[in-house]
């Protein structure tokens, strides 16, 4: 019986932390598995057009590699990707953070929204 009002108490404890942190925002680690350098990338909430400030400020994320935004609103976004050669495609209704931490790029996803753009 102690041992189950041990675990209740730290869930009482922890929960609001986590709720807090929920507000603050969370970390969400961009993949790039496509075959183009992604220099620039924009946040915006789902439909809303309104784009914020370049996420990865001097960065580039190369092929293969990984850039980790912080203090990100767990939501569904709108993202607007500019590759190496300037082409820009916007990715729509992505759920960021959530039930997972991580996002990929995948040539697909690119070449499928530059179609649409055509």
């Amino acid at each position: 019986m102690r041992k189950l009002s041990l675990i209740v108490l730290a869930l009482v404890v922890l929960l609001p932390l986590s709720a807090g942190a929920e507000r603050r925002g969370a970390s969400v680690k961009v993949i790039n598995q496509s075959k183009w350098e992604i220099h620039h990338l924009y946040l915006s909430p789902a439909s809303n057009r309104h784009w914020g400030p370049d996420q990865l400020g001097e960065a580039v994320i190369g092929t293969g590699e990984s850039f980790t935004l912080t203090g990100i609103h767990c939501d569904h976004y709108d993202i607007r990707i500019v590759d190496e050669d300037g082409d820009e495609c916007v990715i729509s209704d992505v759920s960021l953070c959530r039930d997972r931490s991580y996002w990929k790029i995948t040539d697909k996803a690119l070449l499928d929204c530059e179609n649409e753009d055509e």
